[in-house]
């Protein structure tokens, strides 16, 4: 639906820093269905995660969604919520809800969040101190 509102989307906030991150969401953007979606990058000079709703330093340590009813999820579930309205991954998002297969995302997703701070950055940000690609966060 073309003319569906902003507050009936889900909101996908990702790290625009992040190469993997990033790239990931680019893809998710150009499927059928994305039309659903609003991708918010968190490290744009324009976010504002108060504003959002959103803790502004846990939106910066783990992906997050907020659904259209306005309810906040994360991790794995933000994928599952991608993956539900974008019809080549409902498939996906099926099997992750599986409660054999949910755990074993869930440590995966734990690993890359653990790698992610080390991987290449896309661009510098004037003012992205609390993500893990800042120098300013080393401190």
């Amino acid at each position: 639906m073309n003319n569906m509102k902003k507050e009936q989307k889900l909101k996908i906030y990702f790290d625009g820093l992040c190469v993997v991150c990033s790239r990931e969401i680019e893809h998710y953007r150009h499927q059928a269905g994305s039309g659903q979606i609003d991708f918010v990058d968190i490290c744009a000079p324009n976010f504002d995660a108060v504003k959002e709703g959103v803790d502004p330093f846990k939106i910066h340590k783990d992906m997050h969604a907020k659904t259209p009813d306005g309810k906040l999820v994360t991790r794995v579930q933000a994928f599952i919520e991608i993956w539900q309205r974008l019809p080549r991954y409902q498939w996906l998002a099926r099997l992750a809800k599986r409660r054999y297969i949910r755990p074993g995302l869930e440590l995966g997703y734990s690993a890359f969040t653990q790698v992610r701070p080390f991987l290449p950055r896309r661009k510098k940000s004037a003012d992205c101190s609390e993500s893990p690609y800042c120098e300013v966060n080393n401190g």
